[in-house]
């Protein structure tokens, strides 16, 4: 195998109210709910997942909706701020947007790019990136259009406890690129046109605490199961000890720990979303594993009622 991870593949949260949830990722930033269905380890839980118009790997956000859970501490061992790529020349939209929606914004500078920063409404760090890479994402959501509309991941910051070992990792096992530094951040670069930037703070970071408003982990790409179970071979190989296959029917995944305590998953590519839904109806009911299906009329007594809404 070629030992150069591809890029992200998806990036997994904890939220409070389902319903805000979607408001906010479909309704604000216009992204397309792909998948309803349930966290498949604690079924009486939605696992929500939106992305573009296919739901193309590299970006794809899933969320865990935990109502009324308690409130999380951003810190190590976490994903600090997930960025998001949008067309060149979309960012004074995206100003008018976000202040539509009053939505409180920052403008940061890194590694000479501009972005928006800002929060969800549960706590999550976002920011908003220009970048010519990616392709163009041609779901339409209201005034969010193809000109301005999300393409993907620009990437994310990496708070690690031991910021010396992440890096180590990503270098010399992940096989990804180091392409600049400044006072705060490293930045490193893999191969996907998308999701392919991450920064990583250059002091340790205290120790966060999981719960409502922070990244459970983030997820790089295999081109399919054999392509993961060669870095699954090569993790452990270096010392990184990897979970069993998941199948989690829309990807198979692994999960390992790195040395600076950040949940990191790899995942396939295929199967995809369409996989049970077809593509112009994807994300518009409930898809349960088939483990569930016989207990389907009970979870919907659990789970909140949601829907898309346009806001506009």
């Amino acid at each position: 195998m070629e030992t150069k991870m591809k890029g992200i593949h998806h990036i997994t949260a904890i939220v409070g109210n389902p319903q805000e949830n979607v408001d906010f990722y479909a309704g604000v930033l216009g992204l397309r709910m792909v998948k309803q269905t349930v966290n498949f380890d604690d079924p009486g839980t939605y696992h929500l997942y939106f992305g573009d118009k296919q739901g193309s790997p590299g970006s794809i956000i899933t969320f865990f909706p935990w109502d009324g859970a308690h409130k999380g501490r951003i810190g190590g061992g976490q994903v600090g701020t997930t960025s998001y790529a949008v067309p060149k020349g979309s960012l004074s939209f995206w100003e008018n947007r976000l202040e539509k929606f009053k939505v409180s914004f920052s403008r940061d500078e890194r590694f000479g790019e501009t972005s928006l920063v800002f929060n969800d409404p549960h706590g999550l760090q976002l920011e908003l990136v220009e970048r010519g890479s990616g392709k163009v994402n041609q779901w339409t959501a209201g005034e969010v259009t193809s000109d301005s509309a999300i393409k993907g991941f620009a990437g994310a910051s990496l708070l690690s406890a031991n910021p010396e070992l992440t890096a180590q990792l990503l270098i010399d096992v992940m096989g990804l690129e180091q392409i600049g530094e400044d006072d705060e951040f490293i930045r490193f670069k893999s191969t996907a046109d998308i999701g392919n930037i991450v920064d990583l703070k250059k002091e340790a970071v205290a120790r966060g605490r999981m719960g409502v408003g922070t990244v459970h982990h983030i997820a790089w790409r295999a081109e399919d199961d054999s392509d993961q179970l060669q870095w699954k071979e090569h993790l452990e190989k270096n010392s990184y000890p990897v979970t069993p296959v998941q199948d989690r029917n829309y990807f198979n995944a692994v999960y390992f720990r790195e040395h600076g305590d950040i949940l990191f998953e790899i995942a396939t590519d295929p199967p995809g979303f369409s996989i049970d839904e077809a593509p112009e109806e994807l994300g518009t009911k409930l898809k349960l594993p088939v483990q569930y299906e016989t207990h389907r009329e009970q979870l919907k007594q659990v789970l909140q009622p949601i829907e898309v809404r346009l806001l506009d």
